[in-house]
């Protein structure tokens, strides 16, 4: 469908959100008559979530805004069991410990996107190991099991692609669709819920719940999902060189995550703003429309805007006038990435090559010599023309610190402790 009745429907067609759906006429009609229900799933498998869960995420924030309730189910129960989409391998197991310290960090996120409470719109969190870990599993095969023709479950891409590729599927995953199918159904039957979401991965696994529910509860469920994105040059989105671009501040700075968005291709910026700001649709055409050296406005615009809706416009603004003080004035800018180093080190001195390589600007005592080499690498923004170089108490600048750079944009203050 091109054109939709209802408001969300509406918002995620315009900003770029909609992949698949398992009836577009029968969810629009649903959206623009009633209040709908719907979730999201997120297995607890790292302390924080990254930026490649953001399209989700917003999913979940514009169902809100256009007057619908959404819930965000965290998924501790199915982490046990580990998702085998997208793997090549099993997901380590991890400790109950573990599972409930990832979930912990995970769902301080949805606090900043979505409105809880107990009214008819606001958000809703669960958990879905209250319910799987009380499932008797013999009750759990008559009852749920026999619905699920495993014909059908060996050609889902989840499966069929391991197979295909000769890996090992432990029976262990392979009941992770089973298990997610029941979690719509369980979903339903406390709220009501009709729409499950997710990235277009998941699809056959939603529909499975989707399945599910109308054979159980006789009524339609719906499906739909986002695309799952990369950016302009191929790279999967959320991550980079350095490792997952996380959502939580004690994993990633906001000054580290405001410039991972001011680091956006050129062809990425209009998809970027619809999907990751609440920017107007007509303000993103016109910044989109800027060309040259001005596109460059446009990412600092996408940047903060980004940088606020996770970590707030406070920490968005400093990460900002940090990155101009930095960049534009040349200055060693407090709110820079900071690594504190034994005040032993540098007194003995400590060799150029290892001082980039503890500040994580390279990978490697090879990688930082060739970055000399090419005449990327700076202290306190004078080039390093000899590898063997040490750096020395006298590196330290009036700020109490000595500021590495490789190139432009990158930059990490040592600090001796």
């Amino acid at each position: 469908m091109s054109e939709y009745k209802s408001g969300f429907l509406k918002v995620l067609n315009e900003r770029g959100f909609i992949h698949q759906m398992s009836d577009a006429e029968g969810l629009d009609k649903l959206l623009s008559t009633e209040t709908v229900t719907a979730y999201i799933g997120f297995d607890c498998t790292a302390p924080s979530l990254h930026a490649g869960s953001l399209v989700t995420i917003m999913m979940l924030y514009w169902l809100q805004q256009t007057g619908h309730r959404p819930i965000a189910l965290m998924g501790s129960g199915t982490t046990r069991v580990g998702d085998p989409t997208g793997k090549d391998e099993s997901r380590k197991i991890l400790s109950d410990d573990d599972i409930e310290t990832n979930k912990a960090g995970i769902r301080k996120i949805f606090d900043k996107l979505l409105t809880f409470g107990d009214g008819p719109k606001d958000a809703i969190m669960l958990d879905n190991a209250d319910w799987l870990m009380k499932l008797n599993y013999v009750e759990f095969l008559r009852d749920i099991g026999r619905h699920f023709s495993v014909n059908q479950m060996i050609q889902r891409d989840s499966v069929r692609l391991r197979l295909e590729r000769e890996q090992h599927l432990s029976f262990l995953e392979f009941n992770y669709m089973l298990l997610q199918g029941y979690d719509y159904l369980e979903i339903y039957q406390q709220t009501g819920c009709r729409l499950q979401m997710g990235g277009s991965d998941q699809w056959s696994n939603i529909l499975s719940g989707v399945d599910l529910v109308r054979r159980k509860a006789g009524v339609e469920a719906f499906a739909l999902t986002a695309p799952l994105l990369t950016t302009a040059s191929g790279a999967k989105m959320g991550k980079t060189a350095a490792g997952a671009v996380w959502l939580n501040a004690d994993q990633l700075s906001p000054y580290d995550y405001w410039q991972y968005w001011r680091n956006t291709e050129d062809a990425d910026v209009e998809r970027f703003m619809k999907l990751f700001t609440v920017l107007p649709l007509d303000e993103i055409a016109r910044l989109a429309a800027l060309q040259g050296a001005e596109i460059n406005e446009a990412k600092k615009i996408l940047a903060t805007e980004a940088t606020a809706m996770i970590h707030g416009r406070e920490a968005a603004e400093a990460a900002a006038e940090t990155a101009r003080r930095a960049f534009e004035e040349g200055q060693t800018a407090e709110g820079l990435p900071t690594v504190e180093l034994p005040k032993a080190e540098l007194e003995a001195g400590l060799g150029v090559l290892d001082a980039f390589r503890l500040a994580g600007l390279c990978a490697s005592n090879g990688e930082a010599r060739r970055n000399i080499t090419g005449g990327a690498l700076k202290v306190n923004d004078e080039a390093v023309t000899d590898d063997k170089r040490s750096l020395s108490m006298a590196d330290i600048t009036g700020e109490g610190v000595i500021k590495l750079s490789m190139g432009k944009k990158k930059h990490v203050l040592l600090r001796p402790a």
